[in-house]
């Protein structure tokens, strides 16, 4: 597995909101509804953020991202404080311990029971954070004497509550909508581990872009778990193949299984298969 970052001179000329770029990148200026989207999929996924961060990772004005984030509020689908915008479900998710991600709910229990049933007694794994893996953890429950590491508050308190199970989490800043624990702290917390199976969520997934999620933050604990691993299985529903985030991890010679649903075409599971990764297809 390696991760292959696209060169500085490459993406300067990128300018199609399609196309996701690596952490190290700068932005073309995206069309002002494709780059809203953008923002909002990212809010969603950090909870909140600044101006000046946004102005630099989509190459456009603060002016530019003030307007945009007003327009954002104006829809009622952030709420903007001094220097920036959040979301304004945080408080209540936070307090009740729901994710923001909850759609195809039912795609997404069928993966996590076809994801758990790969997991034998004894095992030592590491479970991503978000709703997919969540599903996988409420399938593991009638397993023994697991180990599990995960960055997801809400999977170490469901699992860690089963007396023959070991869970640990690594350190961080806490992201709200994930319930999760992210960024260089959290990575360097996997430098020293190696596990048989890691259970990966991602926000798109296709044989040309690779893996993708919403924003940078996540970008080194998802590298750091995977290095950690000697398998990687990626769980995600069929509604995010072929559909392109904002940052680009690395190319699917990074995962070795795929765990999804029966909306997968023929077309597309010949893809996948095409480039080496097997595939498991949850009924």
């Amino acid at each position: 597995m390696s991760f292959d970052p696209i060169s500085e001179s490459t993406a300067a000329k990128a300018q199609q909101a399609s196309t996701p770029r690596t952490a190290d990148e700068p932005r073309g200026a995206l069309l002002a509804e494709p780059r809203r989207r953008k923002i909002f999929e990212w809010l969603q996924e950090e909870g909140s953020a600044r101006v000046r961060d946004l102005s630099e990772a989509f190459a456009v004005s603060e002016a530019t991202i003030r307007q945009d984030l007003d327009r954002l509020s104006t829809d009622g689908l952030v709420a903007r404080d001094h220097g920036g915008a959040y979301l304004k479900s945080v408080p209540h998710q936070v307090q009740t311990m729901s994710l923001q991600h909850l759609g195809n709910m039912d795609k997404k229990r069928k993966i996590g029971h076809a994801a758990a049933a790969l997991v034998a007694d004894h095992e030592t794994i590491i479970l991503d954070a978000g709703s997919t893996t969540t599903e996988v953890a409420r399938h593991l429950t009638h397993r023994k004497d697991l180990t599990i590491i995960t960055p997801g508050l809400n999977i170490a308190l469901m699992l860690g509550s089963i007396q023959s199970f070991a869970v640990h989490m690594p350190g961080g800043q806490f992201k709200a909508p994930t319930l999760s624990l992210s960024g260089e702290k959290s990575a360097e917390y996997f430098n020293k581990i190696f596990v048989g199976k890691l259970f990966l969520a991602t926000a798109g997934v296709s044989v040309g872009a690779g893996l993708t999620y919403p924003s940078f933050a996540d970008l080194p604990i998802k590298r750091a778990m995977i290095k950690a691993a000697k398998e990687v299985f990626l769980v995600a529903d069929s509604t995010k193949v072929d559909s392109n985030s904002f940052t680009l991890l690395g190319g699917l010679d990074l995962v070795n299984t795929f765990v999804t649903d029966d909306g997968l075409s023929d077309p597309q599971a010949k893809a996948f298969e095409k480039a080496g990764i097997r595939i498991i297809i949850a009924r």
